[in-house]
């Protein structure tokens, strides 16, 4: 059974540019940079069956508007138990219409609709005991956050392992976007 999600892969220059955010955090466990992504969608594991058609339903959302993205600012998630450090993205309205695309799809599909609320981000860090303070003062002393942009030319369809920290991901399909 794969373990799939829909997404947008980052760029390799994105990449590098975002793993010079690493290091001087405790309990952090870094991501590799290529597995660095923007997740539209989390689908969780299906048979294949579901698989293929989950991969023919995406495909009515191939050609919708190309566009770029900006990574603005790091935060984390979790509040007062950090759980996660990562790169925010700056609002967007193509983006917010691909991912509300993805889910419309998944739901006509049967699936069970997304719970959580859209954040669009690149994890950089899964966190384990690092307190709240910890992580303030990594923020405040990871200095100033140089924006980051890059067209999205594509989204795709990646499968992952069920592993800790996630990764490898590997992508399934892929989905051009018009220009």
């Amino acid at each position: 059974m794969p373990r799939l999600f829909t997404g947008i892969e980052v760029p390799a220059s994105v990449g590098l540019a975002l793993s010079l955010k690493r290091g001087g955090l405790f309990g952090a466990r870094w991501i590799d940079t290529e597995n660095y992504h923007i997740t539209l969608r989390f689908i969780g594991d299906v048979d294949f069956q579901v698989a293929h058609e989950v991969a023919d339903g995406l495909n009515r959302l191939a050609n919708s508007e190309a566009f770029t993205l900006k990574l603005n600012h790091l935060a984390s998630f979790g509040g007062d138990k950090p759980r996660a450090l990562y790169a925010g993205v700056e609002n967007n309205a193509a983006l917010l219409r691909l991912q509300a695309g993805h889910e419309r799809v998944l739901q006509r599909l049967g699936l069970t609709p997304e719970g959580r609320k859209f954040v669009p981000h690149v994890a950089l860090a899964r966190l384990r005991g690092t307190s709240a303070g910890e992580m303030a003062e990594f923020l405040a002393f990871s200095g100033r956050f140089q924006p980051l942009e890059f067209p999205v030319g594509r989204f795709v369809l990646f499968s992952s392992k069920d592993s800790v920290g996630g990764g490898p991901y590997l992508v399934e399909h892929s989905y051009p976007l018009a220009a």
